[in-house]
Parts: C-alpha cells; structure tokens; sequence
C-alpha cells in the first residue's frame, strides 16, 4: 500500500477507542479522525476527510458487529486490508485512587461482559457507553475517585487517568479482527496468500447454496467466513463470504462463473493480503 498521498484514517468512536489503537499500529505515521458512527466512518471517507477507514467486524468473544456486515454491501468502499488487534482491558480510574476505591465502573457493551471477573471481584455497579474510550473521557471530566473505567492504555494516556490493572479480561485471546477500507480495490499479487470477500443472494431454489459453494469446493477454495441475512419477506438469504483466494486465479474464475448459475447480486468487496495473525494457533504457535 502506497501511503505517500493518505494522511487520515477514519475510524469509530472517540480518540483512544480500541479502533483508533488499531490504526496507529497498523499506520502509527498517520492522523486518526474519529467518528460518531459506522456510517458517519464510511462518510468521511466518501466525503474525502480521511483517505482510509478502520472498522472492526468481528471478535473472538462477542461475535460479529452486525451494523458493518448490514453496511458493507453498500457502502461505498472497498476491502484493502485486514488487522488483528489483541483486545488488552485495563481498569483505569483518577490519578491517586486504587482499584479499591472503586465503586462504578464504566464500559462498552461487549466490554463489560468481557471482563466479568473484575467486575465480581470489585463489586461495582457496570455502566454502558457507547465505546470505552467515551467511558474514559467521562470519568476524566467526572472526577470521582469511585468511578473507574474500562478501556484500552491509549485511553488512559489521552485521559490522564491511573491504570490500576492491566489486562483485566477474562480471556487472553479476545482478538478483534479489523477491516481496512478505501475508495478503489488494491487487489495484491497473485504470488500473496490472499483473502477475497464477496456478496451474493442465492436463488430461491433447493439446494442453491449447496450447489454455490459447490464450485469453491471442487476448485479448492476454503471459506474463512460465511455469513446470512434474510430478505424483508424471509424467503432468499444473502451471504457475506471470506474465502482463501485470488481473483486472477484460473481455478477462482471457474469458481465464481458456476457461483453465477445459482446466485444473483455477486458482488465484489475486496481482495488483500491474508493477515500474519491467520498463521498462528491461539497459543501464539505458528500453524505448519
């Protein structure tokens, strides 16, 4: 990816969120503009105010964010990229107070129930925000040494506030996997493990996803990540796929021409290079 004409990631939420931490580690050269929501994010790329956009889509624990996967198909833009960002909770209060003076503490949705064995422990009333790092700005104007927040340490670096326990998570493998967004297709060289996501509407016929998958499988193609979401009238099924290959591929072109005989809608998203983080097991192992 050529950064020598982008200065501005776009991403959700307020400055420290975990998405803005997921774009200065993939681009820490570039100005970060957040924003209040995922379609305000995909605007202002549009708009031209950032030349790129970072949006999660799924995590280990929570599962996927269903207002991207409804986003995505028209959107606008394109898949250029993918990160896997390692979710670290810390337990952040006011500077001079302890952990055990807390008595609220403040958090995103998913965030809370990530990190319910500090919350027992602690026995503190949980409350929701929009993101954690809104949570941690709060507490910082708030000023109350009973109130503590859950969030990333570039939150609390922002925020001037204590870290009183890092990695504050119930799980050490709570990942986030983030997309990368731009206005064209950045499709890698055929040489690249690649990752190409598409859209498509199975026709309302026995057996049509069976027989769309069919040409993946007969080709040698694995999907990564297959996704539905049912029509107004729940009578067809649109699928958000990932799957382990590159369009120039020979075998992918067979592969997508039978996807044409029983699907309507296919609809290209992106092809990019597969993440290091696809060949590691959970326990950091390299997968040989």
């Amino acid at each position: 990816m050529d950064l020598s004409n982008i200065k501005t990631i776009a991403f959700q939420g307020a400055k420290g969120a975990y998405s803005d931490l997921a774009c200065r580690t993939v681009f820490p050269t570039l100005e970060t503009l957040g924003c209040h929501s995922f379609e305000d994010t995909f605007k202002a790329v549009i708009d031209g105010k950032a030349e790129l956009a970072m949006i999660p889509i799924d995590n280990t624990i929570a599962g996927r964010v269903a207002d991207v996967h409804h986003l995505m198909p028209d959107g606008g833009l394109f898949i250029i990229g993918e990160h896997f960002q390692p979710i670290r909770h810390t337990l952040l209060g006011l500077k001079g107070t302890t952990k055990e003076q807390i008595k609220h503490v403040h958090s995103h949705v998913h965030a809370i129930p990530q990190c319910r064995k500090i919350v027992k422990e602690l026995d503190v009333e949980a409350h929701i925000h929009a993101d954690t790092a809104g949570a941690a700005k709060e507490i910082a104007e708030k000023k109350d040494p009973t109130h503590g927040a859950i969030a990333s340490e570039l939150a609390a670096k922002i925020y001037d506030l204590e870290i009183l326990e890092r990695d504050v998570q119930d799980e050490i493998h709570n990942t986030t996997r983030f997309l990368i967004l731009g206005t064209e297709p950045e499709i890698p060289d055929e040489s690249i493990d690649t990752i190409t996501s598409l859209i498509f509407t199975v026709r309302n016929i026995p057996a049509s996803l069976y027989k769309c998958l069919g040409g993946f499988a007969t080709n040698g193609f694995s999907f990564t990540k297959l996704e539905s979401y049912v029509d107004p009238n729940f009578q067809a099924a649109r699928f958000y796929c990932d799957i382990e290959g590159h369009p120039d591929n020979e075998s992918f072109k067979l592969a997508l021409e039978e996807l044409g005989f029983y699907a309507t809608d296919v609809k290209f998203l992106g092809s990019y290079p597969a993440h290091a983080f696809r060949a590691h097991d959970n326990d950091g192992s390299t997968i040989n």
